[in-house]
């Protein structure tokens, strides 16, 4: 598997170590029993047509209500206290990897670059096109249920693959325990992440064809992922959503790793 996040050179030796990591969250998101939560999203205008995909878990996706919104929730961005960084901030395509980063350092969406990933026969690749630094999670909490688990500070990035016909949003947040972490994502999980939080519905289609959320926990972080496609990116909606999803949560399980010299 090629690097996609920062990595140090030392480490490069335990890819397969790593492999193996991310091969068991896939396992715990598309098995029963995984902390993992996979479910339709709700959207506005004519209700979608969404079709299960050869990957999905075998626990049923939770229901959501059958009037959904006529226009997107507001964004917290322009109504929450300025607690954190004040505005998007686009990004030029740049290359996938960088320095690692200081182990227990603050999460920042500029860890994350455009997304290269390639394991055995799957290949697939993002570009990111904004991303945005949160000093609290406010703005990515719409139900409360990060606040009350402590959560400290939030990232998300807006993700392009397939010349804009697969779109997807990275909800990345931190919390000062791994049991805070697994609290949050078995609350998402009974509440549904759709429900639960907020995020940059403009980066995503407006009327999809297919749209699932799927959210887990990795260490003391919760990572939730949101793919929406138009009908010709569907058929490649369910890859991007599990690997996009798994990958990034394989780095956050050896982030705050101590390097050694």
């Amino acid at each position: 598997m090629q690097p996609t996040h920062p990595q140090a050179p030392q480490q490069r030796n335990n890819i397969a170590l790593i492999v193996t990591l991310v091969a068991g969250i896939v396992v715990l998101l598309l098995g029963a029993g995984g902390i993992g939560a996979y479910v339709y999203l709700s959207q506005p205008g004519p209700a979608p047509t969404l079709a299960l995909q050869s990957t999905v878990p075998t626990e049923p996706p939770s229901a959501f209500p059958s009037n959904p919104p006529s226009t997107p929730p507001s964004d917290p961005a322009t109504t929450a206290p300025p607690s954190y960084e004040p505005s998007p901030t686009p990004t030029s395509p740049r290359p996938s990897t960088s320095s690692r980063v200081e182990a227990g350092s603050p999460l920042t969406h500029t860890e994350f670059k455009d997304w290269n990933f390639s394991l055995g026969g799957v290949k697939l690749s993002a570009d990111k096109v904004a991303g945005w630094t949160y000093n609290s999670c406010d703005p990515v909490d719409a139900e409360g249920v990060l606040a009350d688990n402590d959560c400290e500070r939030a990232v998300q990035i807006a993700y392009s693959a397939k010349n804009g016909h697969v779109k997807a949003i990275l909800i990345m947040a931190s919390f000062p325990s791994e049991q805070d972490a697994k609290n949050t994502a078995a609350r998402l999980k009974k509440l549904g992440s759709d429900r639960a939080v907020t995020w940059k519905r403009d980066y995503g289609h407006r009327n999809f064809a297919y749209g699932k959320i799927l959210s887990t926990y990795a260490k003391k972080y919760v990572v939730i992922t949101i793919v929406t496609t138009d009908k010709t990116g569907k058929a490649d909606a369910a890859k991007y959503l599990v690997y996009l999803h798994t990958d990034p949560a394989g780095y956050l399980i050896r982030r705050d790793l101590t390097v050694t010299s």
